[in-house]
């Protein structure tokens, strides 16, 4: 073989391994980012959980003491400057 053709062979076969290195380190980064952007969501749907219980334990709470209180609902509607000044 000759030298040109050597050097041919040499730099695509250089070429194509570099770029199988490449492929393959570039899908495992994909892959970790992927995951870590799974456990981020995992998270956030925990935390979202967390706070619609929270949310419907004080729904509760506030039903509970509104069954035990007794407020007229005239009292309410009447706006501050309809009060007669004393």
């Amino acid at each position: 073989m000759s030298r040109a053709s050597k050097l041919t062979l040499l730099g695509t076969s250089l070429f194509a391994v570099t770029t199988v290195v490449f492929v393959h380190f570039q899908q495992k980064f994909e892959k970790e980012a992927m995951h870590q952007g799974v456990v981020r969501d995992m998270e956030q749907q925990r935390i979202k959980r967390e706070r619609q219980l929270d949310f419907d334990m004080q729904k509760a709470l506030e039903e509970e003491y509104k069954k035990g209180q007794t407020v007229s609902q005239s009292a309410i509607d009447i706006p501050n400057k309809a009060l007669p000044n004393r």
